[in-house]
């Protein structure tokens, strides 16, 4: 019974640390957050599931906590494609690296970085039940240069 409940949520939203998203925001200087809801907003340009940030185009430097439920590749699709056109796009996921939004986008990341131990969400008694991950989208000399790499 324990084991179960730690994998299910009442909810696929988990507000940002505010620790973490400071940290991020010292380095990138984060413009936009994409999928927020009013109370929790990182950044004074943000995105609410009424305006459906899917469907906005994603520019400069964007924050992205999304939800962490089965539409969670559509938002991954949309950080890496909106890197391919130009924006910038700092991500705090589940590290799932055995799906396949994490091999189709995540590995074509120009960074990810682990998070070390588990992070608590918000106002969250306990800490996540899963590992987190910073994943970065944007464009890199390799694919401004459209350099191959040279594996075997």
């Amino acid at each position: 019974m324990k084991n179960q409940a730690m994998f299910t949520s009442n909810t696929d939203l988990w507000a940002t640390p505010q620790d973490v998203f400071d940290k991020l925001n010292s380095i990138f200087g984060l413009q936009t957050d994409v999928c927020a809801l009013p109370e929790n907003a990182k950044c004074a340009n943000y995105y609410t599931p009424e305006m459906d940030g899917l469907k906005q185009e994603w520019s400069g430097v964007c924050w992205m906590n999304p939800p962490y439920g089965r539409g969670i590749g559509e938002w991954i699709q949309k950080a890496y494609e909106s890197s391919q056109h130009g924006a910038t796009v700092v991500c705090l996921l589940p590290a799932r690296v055995d799906t396949r939004w994490w091999h189709d986008y995540c590995a074509k990341a120009a960074e990810i970085y682990f998070v070390k131990g588990r992070l608590k969400f918000g106002s969250a008694k306990d800490n996540a039940p899963f590992p987190s991950a910073i994943v970065v989208f944007r464009k890199t000399v390799k694919d401004v240069m459209n350099l191959q790499s040279d594996r075997g």
